[in-house]
């Protein structure tokens, strides 16, 4: 497959939420990835979410192939998993910040995994980030920095969400970043319900402060 046809299988046609797929990562599958294996791709066992909530969407802020398995995993329950990483390649034998030919093998792995999940066209969305984006810890200047940020664009409005229903997130992740607690306390101030779970417990409300550098 190409990157374009990858592509396709994580922004189906016709479904909701598709349009926030990011496309940076599939650019440069065809000729840039890397042909080495990381770790097996293993789908895990959801342990906070006993079945698919429609009025709920989730945000995955892990490791970046950990971010796409837990996005197959919650696929099987019937959300919508979107992936929103937004970081560039380094140059050909430059060492990066962050490791993107990891998460472009995940893609591949998750869009052969998608193919075989039915999906709803209006299933709400686990929105998948890589928690590793915000590494801007350069050892020697010349590691290229391909660090990112998420913004509001990067994401519904909460509006939108409201809108269509979701009047719940919850994040799943080791900490609320920086970046993503910006956005989260404009969801909040908006009326939609702030969750927070480390994976392996129920969801908890978390009231999301207002964030000051």
């Amino acid at each position: 497959m190409t990157g374009k046809d990858i592509y396709k299988i994580w922004a189906k046609e016709g479904a909701k939420w598709v349009d926030w797929v990011r496309p940076v990562p599939f650019i440069g599958i065809n000729k840039n990835t890397k042909l080495y294996e990381v770790s097996e791709f293993i789908i895990p066992k959801i342990q906070y979410l006993n079945e698919g909530q429609k009025n709920t969407a989730i945000i995955i802020d892990l490791p970046g192939n950990d971010s796409i398995e837990e996005g197959i995993a919650l696929a099987r329950m019937g959300y919508r998993p979107v992936q929103i990483f937004n970081g560039t390649d380094e140059q050909a034998g430059a060492i990066a910040t962050v490791d993107n030919n990891c998460i472009k093998l995940g893609l591949i792995k998750g869009a052969l995994e998608l193919e075989k999940i039915k999906i709803s066209d209006n299933a709400p969305p686990a929105f998948l980030l890589d928690t590793n984006r915000m590494n801007r810890y350069k050892m020697d200047i010349s590691i290229f920095d391909n660090s990112w940020d998420i913004y509001p664009q990067d994401l519904p409005t909460a509006e939108y969400f409201l809108k269509n229903d979701i009047n719940k997130i919850i994040i799943r992740s080791e900490k609320i970043q920086k970046d993503l607690q910006k956005i989260l306390y404009k969801f909040q101030e908006k009326g939609i319900k702030i969750l927070f779970t480390f994976g392996y417990e129920e969801p908890k409300i978390v009231q999301i402060k207002p964030f000051t550098a």
